[in-house]
């Protein structure tokens, strides 16, 4: 019984050594991005075959020692930190990042992503495609090469707002830019006369481009200080640019007396250029997003976020990569479900690792072990006393 003591407690110092393995890879990963941190646990050994073949075994089922139980990944969400990439992806919840390789489909909780040749965002160092929802809610990579130039658009109206002083002989409004349907910018200014020669309050609207050529003259009338319907909406057509542009007055265009200080001024002017992709994020709602240098914006879709009714079916891999390793139900949902979070652009999720949790689980081994090898010292002495009383008979 003796030897069988001796393998008990090898069976002690073979888990503890264990258990300060895994100690040891959550300290170590303390302040790696998107690490889940797993616990330590033991467990006892009864029963033929116990301590992985170290311990004897009684025919009553007496104990055989102790090995370290399998470590479960805690789940629990890190802090968010703030970086300054917009492509630096985290769930704000319970959700996961979805990533194609291929035919497999990887999970992540936060990465650093970046567009690669090819147009795909993928995770940093890796060909881990990023997902959105597709039609049929399914997760699909997706390339930007298609949408990496924003096309122009003519302008077709000019909206005008605050107040033309009816004290005032003339104004103008300058620096019109307007873009025709090629993406080429033009240059117009509108001036505005009041008509001496008419009945109330009129105004004749003249527009010249850059060289000072006339597009086109209009009168705007006022009753009441308020802009007469009938000229509210002025259209004036530039043949050869191919431009045809309405001026709305409509939007609260007043013109009240001020004394000679007008206040007009072009509140909105539609159409734009061409533009060239600026940056690729992740708005308030989840969606991935391209902006452009002319200022647009296009929504390319919903990142999917899995749903896992068992988080325990993943596997934690190198890069804080998950697979999942055995069957499990999950869901692809996009961010604005409330059973997965928000995706956060410009966030890394940290490390989950509770330091005074695993300083503890530290002490606690390192008795474990002291109390394992003392069975050791204390069951050989006892043998080797044994031996001596065998020489002496």
């Amino acid at each position: 019984m003796m030897f069988g003591a001796i393998y008990i407690g090898l069976s002690g110092l073979n888990a503890y050594s264990r258990g300060l393995q895994q100690v040891s890879n959550n300290v170590a990963n303390l302040n790696t991005t998107g690490f889940k941190g797993a616990n330590v646990t033991f467990q006892n050994l009864t029963g033929a075959g116990g301590g992985g073949g170290l311990a004897l075994t009684g025919a009553k089922g007496d104990g055989d020692g102790v090995e370290v139980g399998e470590g479960k990944l805690s789940f629990k969400q890190g802090e968010l930190r703030a970086s300054d990439r917009d492509l630096d992806l985290s769930v704000d919840g319970n959700g996961f990042l979805v990533l194609l390789d291929g035919d497999r489909t990887l999970f992540a909780r936060t990465g650093s992503f970046e567009v690669n040749g090819d147009g795909h965002v993928v995770l940093a160092g890796t060909d881990y495609r990023l997902a959105t929802l597709g039609a049929d809610n399914r997760p699909v990579s997706l390339s930007i090469d298609r949408q990496r130039t924003s096309p122009p658009k003519a302008t077709t109206s000019v909206t005008f707002a605050d107040n033309l002083s009816s004290g005032a002989a003339s104004f103008t409004v300058g620096d019109l830019k307007v873009t025709d349907a090629g993406g080429t910018q033009h240059v117009w200014t509108a001036a505005f006369a009041k008509d001496a020669a008419a009945t109330g309050n009129a105004w004749n609207v003249t527009v010249t481009d850059a060289k000072g050529a006339t597009i086109g003259t209009r009168a705007l009338t006022f009753t009441g200080g308020i802009v007469d319907p009938a000229s509210a909406k002025l259209r004036f057509g530039d043949a050869a640019a191919g431009l045809d542009v309405e001026f709305d007055f409509s939007a609260g265009v007043t013109s009240f007396s001020g004394g000679e200080v007008s206040t007009l001024r072009a509140s909105k002017v539609d159409g734009y250029a061409a533009g060239t992709v600026t940056g690729v994020a992740t708005n308030a709602s989840g969606h991935l997003e391209l902006s452009y240098s002319n200022g647009q914006k296009v929504d390319l879709g919903a990142v999917a976020l899995a749903d896992f009714r068992d988080p325990g079916t993943l596997e934690q891999r190198q890069g804080g990569v998950f697979a999942q390793t055995s069957p499990g139900e999950h869901a692809f949902l996009a961010s604005s479900d409330p059973r997965v979070g928000q995706v956060r652009s410009r966030r890394l999720e940290a490390s989950n690792v509770d330091l005074s949790q695993q300083f503890g689980d530290l002490i606690l081994i390192q008795r474990g072990f002291q109390a394992s090898s003392q069975i050791v010292s204390v069951s050989n002495d006892m043998i080797q006393q044994l031996f001596g009383i065998r020489g002496q008979g």
